[in-house]
């Protein structure tokens, strides 16, 4: 069952579990009002995100550049639960301090993850520009981006991966066909046969998988990366997955067909991947419940260490502005 260890397949297991815990307690929150500003699941998504950044060599240098709904990547690069929690809560001693929402921060000298920005589609330049420096460092490390279906339709995305496609840069990208850009069917914003077909104007290689099988992405993505990191450039993998929840908390999602989520739900990664587990008897159903009793403690510590932490001070809103102020050490 791949080339992983049974002890990296309950480690996967266990990233998938807090995945889906920590949202879980982040819809709890919002409806606690404790949460600053919206909410964006990923429920039913969990699974590519996790496999993905799962596939990462973080000791060579890897960064992985997550979106809104990739917390199983960044908690995979080596988030932390609190700092997701804080992030969203906007507290004082959080990542950005309170002056940033949900999880628009990174880590890039302590983990292997950096920020996103809104207008998701220039993230694929400043990737590819990741790529280039490391290249230029002599570094053998590889990138990986995540992208939605409507941010691949974006004029930096276009731009992005041509240029990253030309220079045969270490790149992984990850388009995530998850059926809707917000409310726009996928078949409202391309007239494309599949999203992996768009690497055909780039000349990069492309592939469409099936996103809800966590072996599977992990395998297609450890490929990928390996054929990067030995000048092979670009890949461009289409995982086909479905957004279980609406854009976000406030959002009730009712422009999809009841019947279609009612599909989706039979697919269910986590489901899957647990079942294949046993199935293999790699770990029984008591290991399973160990591993989730595992992530409520740390996701209830999470809580905790979160509704104890201050809100931001006023009179530190000028400071963190200029490296020189040693606010973020």
């Amino acid at each position: 069952m791949s080339e992983l260890s049974n002890e990296q397949l309950l480690d996967i297991d266990y990233y998938l579990r807090l995945t889906r815990t920590l949202e879980e307690r982040l819809v709890a929150l919002f409806r606690q009002a404790k949460v600053i500003g919206g909410l964006y699941r990923s429920l039913g998504q969990e699974g590519e995100s996790v496999a993905a950044a799962y596939a990462l060599d973080y000791k060579q240098g890897d960064v992985v550049q997550p979106l809104i709904r990739n917390i199983g990547a960044i908690l995979v690069a080596g988030a932390k639960p609190a700092d997701i929690i804080k992030q969203y809560m906007a507290k004082g001693d959080g990542p950005t301090r309170g002056r940033e929402l949900n999880i628009h921060f990174g880590h890039p000298a302590r983990d292997g993850f950096i920020g996103q920005i809104s207008m998701l589609g220039d993230m694929i330049p400043v990737m590819a520009g990741i790529a280039l420096a490391g290249r230029m460092q002599k570094r053998k490390l590889v990138t990986l981006a995540f992208i939605g279906d409507g941010g691949s339709s974006t004029g930096a995305f276009w731009e992005g991966m041509n240029f990253a496609s030309v220079q045969k840069l270490p790149m992984v990208v990850i388009v995530e066909n998850n059926g809707y850009a917000y409310s726009t069917p996928t078949s409202k914003q391309t007239a494309a046969r599949t999203l992996a077909d768009k690497s055909y104007a780039f000349g990069c290689a492309g592939v469409t998988i099936d996103g809800n099988d966590v072996l599977g992405v992990y395998d297609t993505t450890k490929r990928a990366i390996e054929n990067a990191r030995s000048g092979g450039g670009v890949t461009l993998i289409e995982v086909m997955t479905f957004r279980m929840k609406g854009h976000a908390e406030h959002d009730n999602q009712a422009y999809v067909p009841k019947e279609l989520i009612a599909e989706w739900a039979e697919k269910d990664a986590v489901v899957r991947f647990e079942n294949l587990l046993v199935e293999r008897g790699v770990a029984t159903r008591e290991q399973l419940d160990a591993i989730q009793q595992r992530v409520k403690k740390e996701v209830d510590d999470a809580t905790d260490e979160a509704d104890r932490s201050p809100m931001p001070d006023p009179a530190h809103a000028g400071k963190g502005l200029f490296i020189e102020d040693g606010y973020w050490g």
